[in-house]
């Protein structure tokens, strides 16, 4: 082995000494754009993913090789495993996506903003919901009875929106009263919001007049059962897009009226967030003590929480302190109980959703509400800051108080995603439902901030040196071509070799004889 070092050796020196400074140059310019396009891919991925694709492809496919043990986490759907503890069945039903209660029309507001930028506010995953909602509230297992209900179904999973304003016009062809396709066409037909209220009008007539006549022949089975239940859900939907026509209309007072009278005849039906609709509503008529009685009935332990209630309890606390409140009075005299309270409403509103701060104080631009929000997310604040940006905007001093306090909250919470203060932990996979439901050229919020992961520093650095290598071979050819002569060769040889030079160079080298200890200088 030792005999054939000196043949090994000799051989490098042979070969390196053959390659010019040009292949130098090459080498360094492709390793610098290969890691540059690395870089670039991770930084992309990791924007639309929220995570480094090495890291999870190393812990998805490679460490099961390697023998190590699978983690699984939770998949962001809506149940929970028989395993899994209370806590996290609850953080699981939270993140439940639920049907926005103050959702736009397709056709009059939705389309309108197509029109005129182009761009799709609704994604795939969006309409695919609301086709399936449509499915479960206006169809039934008696529609085989009647053709107009036949067409309907039909018309509910069709994916070409003229195709089912097509379909609506037939089932209206087979049965004048079929109040489904009169919904249909108010919802995507109709351009304006004056001609929804007129569609919704004729939807109304039709579906009071099914709902009693299902009231009067309602004998105890199964089949009728399901049938009253899809007439109450479309006479309900009807009451609830009529108030709204209202109140987009500018007859506010008539529009709270409708929706007291909605929640007073069905009681039951809460999990309809209606309440959320007469909130804003009231709000609009500056009605505090009105919206502070609905808070009062739907801001309880047992019922499930939302930005509206939350945000709008913190509104009205911040609206008996904001006018006057000052950050630099605050800091010498302290608080005083009242705004001790407000600032307190504002935490607990900014844990349960840390999103909306930041649209209600404009940092981030709003775009048009989703059909489906997801509690806790990025689209329940898109939403909410939508329609109650105005109402934090006419309290004076209200957005103040918010921006003096908001990013107090994250104190008491140091990791969101382990343990919460007053709420449960935040949800880690709202990201990826939110970018479901959210167009892609919104930027989506995420909390808490995730870090650059490690490879992607790597990358960087590896890309920043290459690119410095690049530079100086294509500035310095021949000094660099012998340096890395110098360092290829330096693991193999005890001492240091003489590495042959240009005669055009003039540099002092050290040179070292074999077998020898002394050392010179040679010009």
């Amino acid at each position: 082995m030792e005999n054939r070092r000196p043949e090994v050796q000799s051989s490098a020196t042979v070969f390196l000494s053959t390659l010019t400074p040009k292949f130098y140059v090459a080498l360094t310019v492709t390793s610098s754009l290969i890691s540059g396009l690395i870089l670039v891919f991770e930084w992309w991925y990791f924007k639309k993913y929220g995570t480094c694709f090495i890291e999870q492809v190393s812990v998805s496919h490679l460490r099961p090789l390697l023998g190590g043990a699978e983690s699984n986490p939770p998949v962001p759907g809506f149940s929970a495993s028989n395993g899994e503890s209370e806590t996290n069945r609850q953080s699981l039903s939270e993140c439940k996506v639920w049907r926005n209660p103050l959702s736009l029309f397709r056709g009059a507001e939705y389309s309108r903003y197509t029109w005129v930028t182009g761009k799709e506010p609704l994604t795939y995953y969006d309409m695919n919901l609301s086709a399936q909602d449509h499915q479960t509230f206006f169809t039934c297992d008696t529609d085989f009875l009647r053709p107009s209900y036949i067409v309907m179904q039909k018309a509910w999973r069709e994916r070409n929106p003229q195709a089912r304003i097509k379909a609506a016009y037939q089932a209206l062809e087979l049965n004048n009263d079929c109040a489904a396709a009169y919904v249909l066409l108010a919802e995507e037909e109709a351009t304006t919001i004056i001609d929804a209220e007129k569609y919704f009008k004729q939807a109304l007539k039709a579906g009071e007049a099914v709902y009693r006549k299902s009231q009067h022949c309602h004998p105890q089975n199964s089949q009728h059962e399901a049938q009253l239940r899809r007439d109450t859900n479309v006479l309900v939907y009807v009451k609830r897009r009529l108030a709204m026509c209202a109140r987009k209309l500018g007859r506010i007072k008539e529009a709270v009226k409708m929706m007291r009278d909605l929640m007073k005849e069905f009681p039951l039906l809460s999990m309809l967030n209606i309440h959320e609709n007469l909130l804003e509503a009231l709000l609009e008529l500056q009605a505090y003590a009105d919206v502070q009685a609905v808070l009062a009935k739907y801001d309880d332990i047992s019922l499930p929480k939302s930005a509206a209630i939350c945000y709008t309890a913190a509104l009205l606390k911040a609206r008996a302190v904001s006018d006057r409140f000052s950050a630099e009075t605050a800091s010498r005299r302290g608080l005083s109980t009242a705004e001790i309270s407000a600032v307190e409403a504002i935490h607990r509103a900014v844990e349960f959703n840390p999103h909306v701060p930041k649209y209600l104080l404009e940092m981030k631009s709003l775009i048009l509400p989703p059909e489906h929000i997801l509690k806790r997310g990025d689209s329940e604040a898109v939403a909410y800051a939508f329609f109650h940006l105005q109402h934090w905007k006419r309290i004076e001093g209200a957005l103040n108080l918010l921006h003096c306090t908001w990013e107090g909250t994250f104190r008491m919470i140091p990791y969101p995603l382990e343990k919460g203060h007053l709420f449960y932990p935040y949800a880690s996979w709202t990201e990826t439902a939110d970018r479901e439901l959210l167009p892609t050229f919104h930027n989506v919020s995420v909390y808490p901030q995730k870090e650059f992961p490690f490879f992607m520093h790597f990358t960087a650095g590896l890309c920043s040196f290459s690119a410095m290598l690049a530079f100086l071979t294509h500035q310095f050819p021949e000094l660099m071509v012998i340096f890395a002569k110098a360092v290829t060769l330096f693991p193999h040889t005890p001492h240091f070799a003489l590495v042959p030079l240009p005669s055009s160079l003039p540099l002092k080298i050290w040179k070292a004889r074999p077998h020898v200890t002394d050392v010179s200088y040679v010009t």
